[in-house]
């Protein structure tokens, strides 16, 4: 589905934001984005939507390159800004307006999905909350049916309760033909949702890899105090430590994202065959 090989990017008079960025992403997948302000995520995005044109390398969407903007690519790609316009009308009139654009839209999953948010029909947008225009948003995304889905930071403005909502509903909506990449800080939100983790550092992708590998090799722990010698990474919370070992009793281990993340972000180089890649 994606393909990036020796991706370069940077903005004009900055320094380069993508040194020779490779990725690969496959249907059937729901993927996390993750990385510091200004690792490059929403950049990322951005450029596999087509909003950007690559300076060198190569970007790959379900074959198109999508700087090309073709109709063929656009139909199928739905991307869901951290920002966003919303016109001032109805729902109703919004989506007349706007579902034509993708042929695979379902009337059926829209309206499904907008009453799990409590939203209806003839809500104007205008008068919405920025939580209820996100859970708009996201109702009308699920409903393309678009074979990629990029939501950057989805669940910003939602309350705890839209929150596990959100989760419980784009599981139940998304197919095996489909992938779904999130970009987010709030990887609480979304840790039980997705099934392959890519944290950006420094231009490249430092991780990548998937949730049932990560938990087959390492175990996340949480303890009083650590053993230096048997460790790959620890970090001092109240209370005690929290760290990451090498798997060494074959049981799949609960992982714990953030803690991860702070790994990789701290150059800790988990293994040698995994998360390098």
């Amino acid at each position: 589905m994606i393909h990036i090989q020796d991706l370069c990017f940077a903005y004009p008079k900055q320094n380069k934001l993508f040194d020779h960025l490779s990725l690969d992403l496959k249907p059937g997948s729901i993927t996390g984005l993750l990385g510091t302000n200004g690792a490059g995520k929403t950049t990322l995005l951005k450029l596999l939507s087509g909003l950007l044109h690559k300076k060198q390398g190569t970007i790959m969407v379900d074959g198109f390159d999508p700087s090309a903007r073709k109709v063929q690519l656009l139909q199928k790609t739905y991307l869901l800004p951290e920002e966003y316009f919303l016109p001032s009308v109805k729902i109703s009139s919004y989506v007349k307006g706007n579902h034509g654009f993708y042929p695979l839209f379902s009337m059926e999953k829209f309206q499904s999905v907008l009453g799990h948010f409590e939203l209806s029909e003839s809500d104007h947008l205008h008068r919405l909350s920025n939580g209820q225009k996100k859970k708009f948003l996201v109702s009308f995304a699920l409903a393309t049916n678009c074979s990629l889905l990029i939501l950057d930071e989805p669940t910003n403005g939602l309350d705890i309760p839209s929150k596990a909502l959100f989760r419980r509903v784009l599981a139940g909506s998304i197919g095996e033909d489909q992938l779904v990449v999130i970009s987010t800080h709030q990887v609480k939100d979304v840790e039980n949702l997705i099934d392959n983790i890519v944290i950006l550092k420094d231009g490249k992708v430092a991780f990548n890899e998937n949730t049932g590998a990560i938990s087959e090799q390492f175990v996340f722990g949480s303890a009083r105090s650590v053993d230096e010698a048997s460790v790959l990474y620890s970090e001092a919370v109240p209370g005690g430590y929290k760290s990451i070992s090498k798997q060494t009793n074959g049981h799949a281990s609960d992982i714990d994202i953030e803690i991860l993340f702070n790994a990789v972000n701290s150059g800790t180089k988990l293994t040698s065959d995994h998360g390098n890649k």
